[in-house]
């Protein structure tokens, strides 16, 4: 009897076992406030959208966010963290399978950077503040420490490798950190047409593995 309940609860092999009901409504939960915190930042930027805010448009109580993410800061950690996961997972449609030229790959990739931030609400909203002086979202694009600049540069290294096999880790991971902190300088602060910019970039950078 007890086999044949157990096998009366078991899925089938190659079907997915289905959320607990208190997990999928913590997962939709924590999609509509990221989904309204985001809205409110492109609407008046992060420095201007409050808590009560978020839960008022998602609908849900601030307790719960709370417990979700900790503090207003995690909040906006965790909208910056799914927003430049979006945006990486472009960069690595532009490196792989990628031109054949290495410059030209690189090139492409860095320009996409460049002007496929201008294409998302969120991250033009933050740059448009940061050239501003303003917002503190910024940190979560920019800092050293931060798991969004460590994905990029492993993104960026990962893709090194493949075209320079014969260059050690550490040559591949400091063109890797020149490449991710040029771009994003100059996504910040332009200094010419993207095009003209995403070839010295890439140039400079890999002088570095030569």
């Amino acid at each position: 009897m007890a086999h044949e309940q157990q096998s009366r609860t078991e899925s089938p092999i190659g079907e997915p076992v289905p959320d607990p009901p208190r997990v999928t409504w913590r997962k939709q939960m924590r999609l509509r406030v990221l989904d309204a915190a985001r809205d409110l930042t492109c609407d008046a930027g992060w420095d201007q959208v409050s808590l009560s805010a978020v839960a008022a448009r998602a609908e849900v109580s601030r307790p719960s966010m709370y417990k979700e993410f900790g503090s207003r800061a995690g909040l906006g950690r965790a909208l910056v963290v799914r927003e430049t996961q979006q945006f990486l997972a472009g960069v690595a449609d532009t490196f792989y399978p990628g031109l054949p030229d290495t410059h030209a790959c690189l090139e492409a990739a860095i320009l996409y950077v460049l002007t496929e931030a201008d294409n998302q609400p969120l991250i033009r909203a933050v740059i448009t503040a940061a050239r501003e002086g303003s917002d503190s979202l910024l940190p979560f694009l920019t800092a050293r420490t931060d798991p969004i600049f460590d994905a990029g540069q492993s993104l960026v290294q990962g893709w090194l490798a493949t075209r320079y096999p014969e260059q050690g880790t550490e040559a591949l991971e400091m063109a890797a950190d020149v490449i991710v902190r040029m771009t994003i300088s100059h996504l910040i602060l332009p200094a010419g047409e993207p095009q003209f910019t995403a070839r010295r970039l890439a140039t400079a950078a890999l002088k570095l593995l030569r």
